[in-house]
């Protein structure tokens, strides 16, 4: 009798596995998909604030020029539209990603929240951008667009982190970390954000070349003089102080946890990426706003704080 119920829970067991495996590496590849469209999310919100596209289809939301077809198609209009199109595609893919993660992964204890902030975020972004085409919003309103997108990239992107189970391969439980690089990693990622809504309001209040010297603001002035001078430098300030908090930080990484290599690759990989962001923040000036260097800058920064957003998910699982 019981060798019976032995065999057949090994039986129900190996039936249930072999139903979820096809639905597991679809939520694989699905994951994976999902996080490169949120990134794409991430540069057309950027492409259509650096190129003046956001009323490429007027007052009109989800229609174009109250029509379904535009008549007319300006590069205004196909980048907008554009924009839109990826943005909805992402929405329904998080939402599939978010519905096939609590069907497979309900043992794991992030998933529940990760898919409630990646929904969440970017069903309020999406509710932004659509207010901002109808009724418009303030600078400082919109400013906030972009953060809420990163907060809903990196929910994402975590997500995937989890349905590879990345921190199996190397234990994450094994990691000891202590309180100064604990603090700092959460401090440090809050402070980004901060200065991310900066940068957001140098776009949004057009003042990108308020300021045409580096480092200084240039035009025979050490510093700001009027307000879209004191967003641009003061900005840069509160840049700049990134590239030294994440350099101490590696150094303390290096020194105190050479032994954990996804601590002291994972900081190498920030530190080269804060100096990316920094050099295509100073490029962007010297080249009067290049689209391409502009979208590199925003690239950098949502990639910059996906990996701090993972640094925090390892420092909740470590000792």
């Amino acid at each position: 009798m019981s060798f019976h119920i032995y065999w057949l829970s090994v039986t129900t067991y190996i039936k249930r596995t072999i139903e979820v495996l096809p639905l597991y590496k679809n939520l694989k590849i699905l994951a994976v998909v999902t996080t490169l469209m949120m990134v794409f999310v991430q540069i057309g919100g950027a492409l259509v604030t650096k190129t003046g596209s956001a009323d490429g289809c007027g007052r009109s939301w989800p229609l174009c020029h109250g029509q379904i077809i535009p008549s007319s198609w300006p590069i205004e209009t196909i980048i907008e539209l554009a924009h839109r199109g990826v943005s909805g595609m992402a929405i329904i893919m998080v939402g599939l990603l978010g519905w096939l993660a609590l069907k497979l992964l309900p043992h794991k204890r992030e998933t529940r929240f990760l898919v409630m902030m990646s929904i969440g975020f970017i069903l309020v972004q999406a509710l932004i951008g659509a207010g901002a085409v109808i009724w418009g919003q303030n600078d400082f309103i919109l400013a906030a667009h972009f953060g809420i997108s990163l907060i809903s990239f990196a929910s994402v992107f975590l997500l995937t982190l989890l349905v590879f189970e990345v921190d199996q391969k190397f234990e994450a439980q094994s990691l000891v970390i202590g309180s100064y690089l604990r603090y700092h990693t959460i401090f440090l990622t809050i402070y980004i954000y901060l200065v991310v809504y900066s940068g957001a309001l140098v776009r949004h209040t057009n003042s990108s070349l308020a300021c045409l010297g580096w480092p200084h603001c240039g035009q025979g002035q050490l510093w700001a003089g009027n307000f879209y001078q004191w967003v641009q430098m003061s900005h840069r300030v509160l840049a700049g102080i990134i590239v030294i908090w994440i350099f101490v930080i590696l150094i303390h990484v290096l020194r105190h946890y050479s032994q954990y290599r996804i601590l002291k690759y994972g900081w190498t990989i920030a530190f080269i990426l804060v100096l990316l962001q920094a050099l295509t923040g100073m490029l962007s000036v010297l080249t009067l706003v290049n689209i391409f260097i502009a979208l590199l800058h925003a690239l950098f920064i949502t990639l910059l704080f996906g990996l701090l957003c993972y640094f925090i998910l390892l420092l909740s699982r470590t000792k």
